[in-house]
């Protein structure tokens, strides 16, 4: 490949993670903002826009599927950062965060979501509870045997929330009721 080829493709992967990141955002503020703002805010023209999601329901899956990469790497970033027992509520407390976002554009994600879309999200999130979980394991802070994706099927409630305030505090009960249920002292995991 030239170094020409090169940038180009470099230049391309810039401007879908600049539209990635506009429509992550403008999504979370209104669900129906138009692609037109999305892409004049990303600094892209509509072709580029349309070259790299060719409609509303493709942007919206893309953001979805990088929500979750993001998840993934989040995990790892944590446990290094944090005890296990904080980055855990630290990647629930994210993941609840998240779900407010999404709230205003399930339906579209629903509809727009393929089965393939799912198995390549659902293992690496289940997964990712495992890593969380079993470190908060061995240190003792949760008793083994806990299932992830048991697990994680009570933390997607959280993606059910509406977003502001009351969504906010709904989502922090929820998530100390599963700490709960799991016998962590809630107190630790702050």
């Amino acid at each position: 490949m030239s170094d020409e080829e090169e940038k180009l493709r470099a230049d391309a992967r810039l401007n879908r993670d600049r539209i990635l990141k506009v429509a992550r955002e403008a999504l979370a503020v209104d669900p129906r903002v138009s692609l037109n703002s999305i892409g004049k805010t990303a600094g892209v023209g509509q072709g580029t826009l349309y070259r790299h999601f060719p409609s509303r329901e493709a942007l919206v899956v893309a953001v979805y599927r990088k929500e979750i990469e993001d998840f993934v790497a989040f995990a790892p970033a944590l446990l290094a950062q944090h005890p296990p027992l904080k980055a855990f509520r630290l990647w629930c407390d994210r993941l609840a965060e998240f779900g407010r976002m999404k709230y205003g554009v399930a339906d579209m994600l629903h509809a727009a979501i393929s089965a393939q879309d799912v198995h390549d999200t659902y293992g690496p999130m289940v997964e990712t509870v495992r890593q969380l979980i079993e470190a908060c394991e061995s240190a003792g802070d949760i008793e083994p045997g806990t299932n992830a994706e048991d697990v994680l099927t009570l933390l997607g409630v959280l993606w059910q929330i509406p977003p502001g305030p009351d969504g906010k505090a709904r989502s922090d009960r929820l998530i100390t009721f599963v700490f709960r249920g799991l016998g962590i002292d809630v107190a630790g995991a702050q």
